[in-house]
C-alpha cells in the first residue's frame, strides 16, 4: 500500500524520526513495512480504509520506553495513535483519527502486576487481554471475576479506557489509579500513587485536589501504562430468568418495570434485550431464511420467532449475589415481569463460581457470516432515558431507517438504570460495494436520528 505520512511532513523528516525511534526500542518493533501498516487498518470501514491509514507503528515494552517515545515523537513531531490492543472493530479497530499517525502499539506490555483477592483489585498494563486476565484468575484459583465484552481478546485496560461495558455494567467506572506518560514525557501516577510507596493506589480513588482517573477516559492528554481495576467476587449463586416477549411494543414495560430493580439493587450490572435476529445471526445464514430484496420483513422474523421459540424480543435476567438474597429477588423479578404477562419464564440456577470459569468467548464473530462474503460490522449505539415510551419510538424509527436503506436490522437495548443504551449492529458484505455504501449511509442517518433527539454516542 502507498505510504503516507503526517501532514506535511517530508519523507527523510519522518525517516530521521524512525531511526531515533530504533534506538530507543529496537528496530523489529519500528514497524513501517507495507505489510505492517495493512495489520492497522479498520478491517471493516464503510469507505477507503487508506483515509486512516498509518505511516507506521512503533511498539515499547515499558512505561520507560513510552517516555522516551514521547520525546522523540516531540522532537519530531510525530503524531501518534495509541492503542492497548486495538481490536475494537467495528468502531474503527486500530486505525489512527488523522491519516498519516504513527501508531504507539501497547501490546508488548501485558504485565499482571497484582492482584489483590481480599480487597478485591489488580494493576495491570494494557496489553492484557480479557483472556489473560481471565486465565490467570482461574489458574491462581482466585475467587473474582471481570466482566468482559462479546470478544476476549481486546484489552481490559483499553475497553475500560473506551467506556466498554459487559453484564457487569460500565467498566471505566471501575477505574480506580493509573499510571500516565503525559505528552511531554514525564510520568503522572493519578490518585494516591503519587505518595511515594502508597498503600493504596488501588483501592482508594480519591486523595488531596482533584481525581484524574476519568480524565484519561476516551480522552488524548496522555498514554496509560498501568490501571487499576476493581474485580468483582464471584457470587455464590447465579439464577438466570428467560424472557421472552411476543409484542414489539412489550419493549416499553420491560424497561419501566426492570429499570426501577436496577436502580433499588434488586438486580446488578446490565440488562440485555434483543430482538429476534439477534439470536439467529451467529448460527445461520440470510440465505437460510430470506433470499428477497430489501430488510427482512416481519413476516421472516416471525417464522425465526416461531422455528426457533424466541419472542420478538429476548433477555437474559441474571439475579446474582447471596442464595437467600437471590431467592427473594427472583420473586420481585417474576412479579414485575407477570404484571404484564402471564407466560412462562424458565428460571435456572447454577453456582457463580461454573458461571465465572466460563470465561471470554469469540464464537460471537460468527455473525460476520450472515450476508455471506468477506463479513464485516460497524455500530452506533445512542443513549437515552429509561422510559419505555422513549425505547420504544428510538426502536420504531431505528427499524424504519434500516427498512429504508435495505439493511437487516438488529438491536439490543442495554438496560443501565437511569438510561438505556441501544447497541444497533449493521452487518456488511464488504465484497458488496453498494451494501457498503447503503450501510455508511444509514450510520450517517443513525447519527442525524440521534442528535435530532438529544441522544448521544454512549462512547
Amino acid at each position: 500500500m502507498e505510504r503516507v505520512l503526517p501532514p506535511g511532513m517530508s519523507a527523510a523528516a519522518f525517516d530521521r524520526g524512525l531511526a531515533a525511534l530504533r534506538a530507543v526500542v529496537g528496530a523489529q518493533w519500528v514497524l513501517d513495512t507495507d505489510e505492517d501498516r495493512e495489520t492497522y487498518l479498520d478491517p471493516y470501514a464503510t469507505g477507503d480504509r487508506r483515509a486512516h491509514a498509518p505511516a507506521a507503528a512503533v511498539a515499547p515494552a515499558s512505561a520507560e520506553q513510552v517516555q522516551a517515545v514521547m520525546r522523540v515523537a516531540n522532537a519530531h513531531r510525530l503524531p501518534l495513535w495509541p492503542i492497548s490492543r486495538g481490536k475494537n472493530f467495528g468502531y474503527g479497530g486500530a486505525a489512527p483519527r488523522l491519516p498519516g499517525s504513527l501508531v504507539l502499539d501497547l501490546g508488548r506490555m501485558n504485565r499482571i502486576l497484582e492482584v489483590d483477592e481480599k480487597l478485591g483489585y489488580c494493576v495491570i498494563e494494557p496489553g492484557v487481554t480479557f483472556y489473560e486476565l481471565h486465565e490467570h484468575l482461574a489458574r491462581a484459583g482466585i475467587a473474582l471475576e471481570f466482566g468482559f465484552p462479546n470478544f476476549g481478546w481486546g484489552s481490559a485496560v483499553g475497553n475500560a479506557l473506551d467506556r466498554g461495558f459487559s453484564f457487569r455494567g460500565d467498566h471505566s467506572s471501575s477505574i480506580c489509579g493509573l499510571e500516565v506518560v503525559l505528552p511531554d514525557g514525564s510520568l503522572l501516577r493519578t490518585g494516591n500513587g503519587a505518595m511515594s510507596g502508597s498503600r493504596t493506589w488501588a483501592t482508594a480513588r480519591h486523595g488531596f485536589g482533584p481525581s484524574w482517573d476519568q480524565a484519561f477516559v476516551q480522552a488524548n492528554y496522555g498514554v496509560v501504562t498501568k490501571m487499576g481495576l476493581w474485580l468483582h467476587p464471584v457470587p455464590e449463586q447465579v439464577i438466570s430468568v428467560q424472557v421472552a416477549l411476543d409484542q414489539k411494543d412489550d419493549l416499553a414495560w420491560f424497561v419501566d418495570e426492570l429499570s426501577p430493580l436496577l436502580m433499588r439493587g434488586v438486580l446488578g450490572g446490565n440488562i440485555a434485550i434483543s430482538t429476534a435476529t439477534n439470536s439467529i445471526i451467529d448460527n445461520s445464514q440470510r440465505k437460510d431464511w430470506y433470499t428477497g430484496e430489501g430488510a427482512l420483513p416481519d413476516s421472516v422474523v416471525l417464522r425465526m420467532m416461531s422455528e426457533r421459540g424466541l419472542g420478538w424480543w429476548n433477555s437474559t435476567v441474571r439475579i446474582a449475589g447471596p442464595e437467600d438474597t437471590n431467592e427473594a429477588n427472583l420473586k420481585r423479578v417474576l412479579a414485575a415481569l407477570r404484571r404484564h404477562s402471564a407466560r412462562e419464564y424458565p428460571v435456572s440456577r447454577a453456582t457463580g463460581a461454573s458461571q465465572a470459569a466460563r470465561g471470554p468467548v469469540v464464537n460471537r464473530l460468527k455473525v460476520l457470516n450472515w450476508y455471506g462474503g468477506r463479513g464485516g460490522h460497524v455500530g452506533f449505539s445512542p443513549v437515552m432515558p429509561a422510559r419505555g415510551a422513549a425505547v420504544v419510538a428510538q426502536f420504531q424509527r431505528t427499524r424504519a431507517r434500516y427498512d429504508e436503506h435495505g439493511i437487516d436490522h438488529n438491536c439490543t437495548f442495554y438496560l443501565n438504570g437511569r438510561t438505556v443504551t441501544n447497541i444497533n449492529l449493521m452487518l456488511i458484505n464488504l465484497d458488496d460495494p453498494d451494501h457498503t455504501a447503503r450501510t455508511g449511509r444509514l450510520f450517517d442517518a443513525l447519527v442525524a436520528d440521534a442528535s435530532a433527539q438529544g441522544y448521544a454516542e454512549y462512547r
